[in-house]
């Protein structure tokens, strides 16, 4: 019998999570594919000012407070098997380990399975993918933060679930984003945009010498340590 044929992956079509995984694995020059809603999208040439350095400065800012928060699982690009009709590829997510109480693990191909604490992702607008079908399929399957980065109009939503719906994390009066997940994660906006990491790590250092992050730290160490 000859060889079985596996058709290529093509933008807009409708597939099944087993089915669009068979065929991303027979495109091993494939960089990056998603489902949403069982849609396959396949994105651009990145541009470098538009998706490459804010990008950059995303992960740079999760990381550092990852190098003060040991015991988080951080994934840049990282396939995630949201459900049977969603596997996206965020730009970046951040993890509680499930021995620590998180809601995903790392499955037994080395995927992310089930909703990550937080996803950010760089996108071009709010009439994106990314703030539409992308959301609600994050939001559905209880990502609990959702960090958007629009970088055609400057500016940042950063989204908490509550009761089945996104909210906007507030402002604080200094200007300032505090996640509500994992304590300390704190975000000047404003430095972000700009592209200040100086100000986007002291701001971080500062919010993490608190004893909210203390106690999250003490428990992935626990956690660790089981």
């Amino acid at each position: 019998m000859p060889a079985e044929t596996i058709p290529p992956l093509q933008n807009g079509d409708r597939l099944t999570r087993a089915e669009f995984e068979r065929r991303y694995q027979a495109m091993p020059d494939l960089k990056k594919a998603e489902l949403i809603e069982r849609i396959v999208y396949m994105p651009s040439p990145v541009r470098f000012g538009r998706h490459a350095q804010p990008h950059a400065d995303l992960v740079s800012w999760l990381n550092y407070y990852r190098s003060k928060t040991p015991g988080l699982q951080i994934g840049d690009n990282g396939t995630n098997r949201l459900d049977e009709d969603n596997e996206p590829q965020p730009d970046v997510m951040l993890l509680i380990p499930q021995a620590a109480g998180g809601a995903a693990r790392i499955d037994e191909v080395d995927y992310v399975s089930g909703p990550p604490e937080l996803v950010a992702e760089v996108t071009a607008s709010s009439v994106s993918i990314d703030l539409h079908a992308k959301l609600n399929a994050y939001r559905r399957n209880g990502v609990r933060e959702y960090l958007a980065w629009r970088t055609e109009e400057n500016a940042i939503d950063w989204f908490i679930l509550r009761e089945g719906r996104y909210d906007p994390l507030p402002v604080g009066p200094d200007g300032l984003i505090r996640s509500e997940i994992f304590p300390g994660l704190c975000l000047d906006p404003a430095a972000l945009l700009r592209g200040d990491l100086p100000r986007l790590f002291q701001v971080l250092k500062a919010s993490t010498q608190g004893d909210s992050h203390a106690a999250f730290l003490k428990r992935l160490q626990t956690a660790g340590s089981l």
